[in-house]
């Protein structure tokens, strides 16, 4: 059985194929679009997950959307009864996209000729399922967080076999979500894309204002709370901060200007204050629950320090989230929540990585490397050659097998140096990047490894913990050392990669050292490189000295002339 999952609710349009319950493909429209967290309809993530799938859309025995038709625009209407009249901007723009909505799925039956059943599955129901489905858990307690979706911010729930039940919720405009992007759009980043910036840059500051920013939330017990909506009046449809958040903390930063102290102070509160309340919620779970295990999804589920802290001060033995917990998951959860709840399949698959997006054979490599006018040379081991270069010193373009989901590069689409060389992450950012001088990279380290080198350790292939870095292991990896001296890691393991760990283990044998210092593949402000010609424009656009791409070396020094 076939269900195509499909998200065009917002931003981070994505599309999904399960079959029997397993995923097939998954890629979210920005890798095609080259539009960072795009609102486009996914015709291109469609297409790719029918070819992966080797089907067409006749084969296809359900569509599944994560939203619920008209159910905006109902607790839309008791949101702007509560908060009238200036609720009516917000509430007017909600029943346009509730419209607009529905008109996308009249629009996806035309266009690709779709006569069988659609599923509506809840926005935060689509959250939950694509965690918990997907988890190592038979049973759970499933947190979903974000900004918000059918006007609910949070979603208390529990998962138990094909099945998951809603324990509570937290209502628009209360929202830890909404709470992070309106501080980070005062600290001069850009709202629904700049939150992770703000996550790397709050280990710059300190404890200063995070006795101010506890008036922002009052925790009602149960695992309810309140926003102080005086100061974020995000639930007008206007401002995301008021004029009284300015008055008490100055005026906000402007976009590229130059950081103060105050605002990686600020950073720091933000960042705290999103901790307390994610042990909250997660503390309330637990005595609701008494399980040993969570399942964390929604938009602030890609906040890994968050995750890690909640692991470290809640009695919950294991955190799970995965790769794709923002809101391109949710095409990924609304197929799973239609095959395991609507449908009452048992469960059978277990996500151990994330490779389910668009690959490239060596031929159309080799083709895009002749139409760049390159030259390459055939390497029979990318692994070793690859670990030898970084050992060297060379910054590397990795481009191997299919393409990683969610916004974290996992050793698929990734940009590869040398964790040993301290000035590495200023050559990054400034260089390579083009990027914030205060962003970290992430260390990926052999998953038989991670506990000689980090304290707290626990395996996390998708990059979602942020743990400490063992004190006689910070000068051996500084590149990867972040400021607090943590590292945002990623464990790799021979079974899920084998040919990223290879390169990791050949770099050990090189140099002792089971780390390699990885980061995405693009450049600040785009998408995640897909194809070969993608790989190649970044490479030939950046200061990286090498690209290895299939089993293809290129050599930027010996570029050739571009026939005409």
């Amino acid at each position: 059985m076939n269900i195509l999952g499909i998200n065009c609710f917002s931003h981070d349009t994505s599309a999904c194929l399960l079959r029997n319950g397993e995923i097939v493909a998954f890629v979210e429209e920005e890798r095609f679009t080259r539009k960072k967290h795009t609102k486009d309809f996914p015709n291109n993530s469609i297409k790719f997950c029918l070819e992966a799938g080797g089907i067409t859309i006749d084969d296809v025995d359900f569509v599944a959307f994560p939203f619920r038709p008209g159910l905006d625009f109902a607790r839309g209407l008791r949101h702007f009864i509560q908060y009238f009249p200036g609720s009516y901007k917000r509430f007017a723009g909600q029943a346009l996209m509730d419209a607009n909505l529905k008109r996308k799925v009249v629009n996806f039956r035309r266009e690709f000729r779709y006569k069988k059943k659609i599923y509506f599955v809840g926005h935060h129901e689509a959250h939950a399922a694509s965690s918990f489905f997907v988890s190592p858990f038979d049973k759970a307690a499933v947190l979903s967080i974000d900004r918000g979706g059918d006007y609910v911010s949070t979603l208390l729930a529990v998962g138990e076999g094909s099945d998951i039940k809603t324990l509570d919720f937290v209502r628009n405009p209360h929202s830890v979500g909404e709470f992070y992007t309106a501080v980070t759009a005062y600290l001069g980043f850009t709202p629904n894309g700049g939150e992770g910036k703000v996550m790397g840059l709050a280990p710059y500051g300190d404890s200063t204002y995070h006795d101010s920013f506890q008036k922002f939330f009052a925790l009602n017990g149960g695992g309810n709370f309140k926003l102080n909506l005086e100061y974020f009046p995000h639930h007008y449809g206007s401002d995301w901060f008021s004029k009284k958040f300015v008055e008490e903390f100055g005026s906000p930063r402007e976009s590229e200007s130059s950081m103060e102290r105050r605002f990686e102070n600020i950073a720091a509160a933000l960042q705290k204050t999103t901790e307390d309340i994610g042990i909250y919620l997660a503390n309330h779970l637990y005595e609701a629950t008494k399980l040993d295990n969570l399942c964390i999804a929604g938009g602030v589920g890609l906040n890994s320090v968050m995750n890690a802290e909640i692991l470290k001060n809640t009695p919950f033995k294991e955190v799970f989230v995965q790769p794709a917990c923002n809101d391109a998951g949710t095409s990924l959860g609304c197929a799973l929540y239609v095959w395991h709840v609507c449908l009452g399949n048992g469960r059978k698959f277990q996500m151990k990585h994330a490779f389910y997006g668009p690959g490239s054979e060596n031929s159309e490599i080799e083709e895009a490397l002749k139409k760049a006018g390159v030259n390459y040379q055939f390497v029979d081991d990318p692994a070793k050659v690859t670990a030898g270069l970084i050992a060297d010193g060379k910054i590397v373009g990795w481009f191997q097998g299919r393409m990683e989901m969610g916004p974290r590069a996992l050793g698929g689409r990734s940009i590869l140096a040398d964790p040993r060389i301290s000035e590495m992450k200023d050559i990054l950012n400034h260089k390579v990047k083009h990027r914030e001088g205060f962003r970290p990279f992430a260390p990926s380290i052999l998953v038989e490894d991670g506990p000689q080198y980090f304290d707290d350790y626990v395996e996390t292939p998708f990059m979602l913990h942020v743990l400490p870095i063992k004190n006689d292991k910070r000068d051996v990896i500084p590149a990867v050392c972040h400021v607090d001296g943590t590292g945002r890691l990623q464990t790799v393991a021979k079974e899920d990669n084998p040919l990223y760990w290879q390169m990791i283990n050949e770099f050990k044998k090189l140099t002792s050292v089971p780390v390699v210092l990885n980061t995405s593949f693009n450049v600040r402000g785009e998408p995640i490189v897909l194809s070969p010609q993608d790989a190649v424009n970044c490479f030939l656009s950046t200061e990286l000295d090498c690209l290895m791409i299939g089993n293809y070396l290129v050599d930027k020094k010996s570029r050739q002339p571009t026939a005409d």
